[in-house]
């Protein structure tokens, strides 16, 4: 279930590209009250922009907009939306979003191909870890491209190893999908009661929310911890509700594939200008295909690097490197810059660990400050110098470490109405 244009070659790609984004921009033209402002705001017309690289030409839209003027992005009536779904709000309030039944249907389109990517067939058997309501796009797109592939599927939900492997040993499911770090949860559950994972008969485990590789696509620590108990092929993949559009890993993991009749990327600077070929910069998107919201330019927070060499599974098409980091999640800590994700990674490497949240706030002269709050049944002395140590080594610097009660780390991971934790808590201004 591989696309034709997934093999074509990069200027083939463009041109096709081309032709979809003036569609969208006649349609952005006809139908959205926040787009025909923007273009006659800046005295934009729309019949010069004949190439990808004129994208330039029109201005970036930011999440902050999407917030301000939500309905205004909206392109069909309201009896013409089937289906609502909200952002999950983690740098700010939710944002509404609107799916039309060919929306839904694209959203099922998009995820077949994204698991025919990772290997998925007709054969196999996926098991849900991840929420399908409280107006999540992600667990909806997972059942609808199953059904789509015609692949079995076994909506579980989040959490509750036991339910899980209750599913696993019942229906025998091939592949599940699932937060990675709940991966270390279901193998610690099937060590305590004599379970044996790699005679589960899982194959593979399409993961979310947390990166699984290093920048150069080896394992980082969580896949090592992963993999030393479960032999079982981790693929990444990076979606998000904005795109309506996931990039997954194919059998070579040199990062997720887009899907060129998806969506269209850009990776910009600081001044919204595209990096040089190999540099890490904000990916920013533009939506193809989508009728209830689509979005022309939209920068997504997330800093990426993009990977346009040919891959050895035969797509041409531009492979999206692990996220850095989120672009308003950035810390200037004692002259260094760090994301969350690197701190994620040094904290991964101690399974005393057992949960931890990461504060970030702004000291009295307004420079950033980390504090990371950790749960443990061991919170000795020793402990926090070998988490120390290791942060100075990996990190070259040492932020704010403390002990907590495993309750009120998780009060802090689940806040109300929340869909996934939270790992981060940014207090600045």
């Amino acid at each position: 279930m591989i696309p034709d244009i997934e093999h074509a070659s990069q200027t083939e790609i463009k041109a096709f590209q081309v032709d979809k984004l003036k569609t969208l921009l006649e349609y952005l033209n006809t139908h959205s009250v926040f787009y025909k402002r923007l273009f006659r705001t800046h005295q934009i017309d729309i019949k010069n922009i004949n190439t990808l690289e004129d994208l330039t030409a029109i201005p970036t839209t930011t999440k902050d907009d999407l917030q301000l003027y939500n309905d205004d992005f909206m392109c069909v009536p309201k009896n013409k939306i089937i289906d609502y779904v909200t952002t999950s709000g983690t740098l700010g309030e939710p944002v509404i979003f609107g799916l039309t039944d060919n929306d839904l249907e694209r959203l099922a389109y998009n995820e077949a191909i994204s698991f025919a990517c990772a290997g998925i067939g007709t054969n196999d058997v996926i098991q849900l870890m991840t929420t399908i309501d409280r107006r999540f796009m992600a667990g909806l797109a997972y059942f609808l491209g199953a059904r789509k592939l015609g692949a079995g599927i076994i909506r579980v939900g989040n959490g509750i190893p036991e339910l899980q492997w209750d599913s696993i040993l019942k229906f025998k499911p091939t592949y599940i999908i699932a937060v990675p770090s709940f991966l270390l949860k279901l193998i610690e559950y099937a060590k305590q009661h004599n379970i044996d994972p790699n005679t589960s008969g899982i194959k593979g485990a399409i993961c979310i929310g947390e990166p699984l590789r290093h920048q150069d696509f080896s394992l980082n620590t969580l896949s090592e911890k992963i993999k030393q108990d479960w032999n079982i092929e981790l693929f990444s993949t990076y979606a998000s509700t904005e795109m309506n559009t996931a990039f997954t890993e194919c059998s070579q993991q040199q990062g997720g594939h887009e899907h060129p009749e998806l969506i269209i990327t850009e990776i910009l600077d600081d001044n919204n200008l595209p990096v040089s070929e190999g540099e890490a910069g904000e990916l920013t998107i533009t939506t193809l295909g989508l009728e209830g919201m689509p979005l022309l330019r939209f920068k997504t927070g997330d800093i990426v690097k993009a990977h346009n060499t040919p891959c050895n599974c035969g797509r041409n098409t531009t492979r999206l490197g692990p996220v850095i980091g989120r672009k308003k999640q950035m810390i200037k800590y004692k002259g260094t810059t760090i994301y969350p994700p690197a701190m994620h990674n040094v904290l991964n490497d101690f399974s005393e660990v057992d949960s931890y949240v990461i504060e970030l706030s702004h000291n009295s002269i307004g420079t950033d400050e980390i504090l990371i709050k950790i749960a443990t049944a061991e919170p000795t002395d020793i402990l926090l110098q070998n988490i120390k140590n290791h942060f100075r080594a990996k990190l070259r610097v040492l932020p704010k470490i403390e002990f907590c009660n495993k309750k009120d780390i998780q009060k802090l991971q689940f806040p109300k109405m929340s869909r996934k934790p939270v790992m981060v808590i940014d207090k600045r201004k």
